[in-house]
């Protein structure tokens, strides 16, 4: 008896973990509907209930279900043209958030003070994984050409002036740098990418001997930056990195490095030497 009832307990745990790895590879409950939202976000001119099911992999019942859940949460609404976009509520939240933020409020003036300054764009950013994400921005005055940069943005670490920064306080070693590339190569953005992990390593050995980071026309043609690490929230690790964007044929990278001092002063308390 007790022989059948472990045989019954094996079976049942086998079951489960054949129905976990099924699942594992489709969306299930709560992960669908944060897969509508997250698509609802791409497309900020809304989106139709057909191109949402291609795009999540999902049957159409079951996406207009979460879209549902979100409409009843005011995260997600409709058109008068019948598409679907982010709601109000979740645009309200997201933006309340954000200006709230600790670092957002000590962060914002510095960037305008640097916008200003320079006629160009500033940015505030931090690292994710292999990538950085902008968290605040500021354009120069209207009527100047600007970037196409957003808050929440992304782009490669290794291609930017701002993920640079960060990186070279985190990977102190050619071995380090190899195991933060792994096996997945990386995307050369310009012809001035730097790709190798030979190439990254020694970029980020003479960011550390000079102080900042230099991004000349490596993730856009035409765009260079220069980028120093803030300290918001620890005097040893860096909260996230400033930069100064700019458009080359108007503000050349010489001008942004021979500005470096001005820069940092305008940091302020926020600056912090490598």
């Amino acid at each position: 008896m007790r022989n059948a009832m472990q045989h019954t307990q094996t079976v049942h745990a086998s079951t489960a973990l054949v129905t976990a790895g099924a699942e594992g590879d489709r969306l299930v409950g709560s992960d669908r509907v944060l897969a509508v939202l997250k698509e609802l976000a791409r497309h900020p001119d809304g989106v139709t209930l057909d191109e949402l099911t291609r795009a999540i992999g999902s049957p159409k019942p079951t996406v207009h279900r979460a879209l549902a859940a979100l409409r009843r949460a005011g995260l997600a609404g409709q058109d008068p043209g019948g598409r679907y976009l982010l709601g109000d509520e979740f645009l309200r939240m997201a933006f309340a958030h954000h200006e709230a933020r600790p670092e957002h409020v000590r962060v914002r003036p510095l960037l305008e003070a640097l916008s200003a300054r320079f006629g160009e764009t500033a940015h505030y950013a931090v690292l994710d994984g292999r990538e950085v994400v902008h968290r605040a921005k500021a354009d120069p005055p209207t009527g100047a050409v600007r970037l196409t940069s957003t808050v929440g943005g992304r782009n490669p670490a290794h291609a930017t002036g701002v993920g640079k920064a960060l990186l070279a306080h985190e990977l102190g070693t050619l071995d380090a740098v190899r195991r933060w590339i792994g096996e997945t190569p990386l995307e050369r953005r310009t012809p001035r990418t730097l790709c190798t992990a030979e190439e990254l390593h020694a970029e980020l050995r003479a960011t550390r001997e000079r102080g900042h980071a230099l991004d000349d026309q490596e993730n856009e043609t035409g765009v260079n930056c220069l980028a120093l690490p803030v300290y918001g929230t620890s005097p040893r690790a860096p909260s996230g990195a400033v930069s100064v964007s700019a458009l080359a044929y108007r503000t050349p990278l010489r001008t942004l490095v021979d500005a470096v001092e001005e820069i940092r002063e305008l940091l302020g308390p926020l600056k912090e030497p490598f």
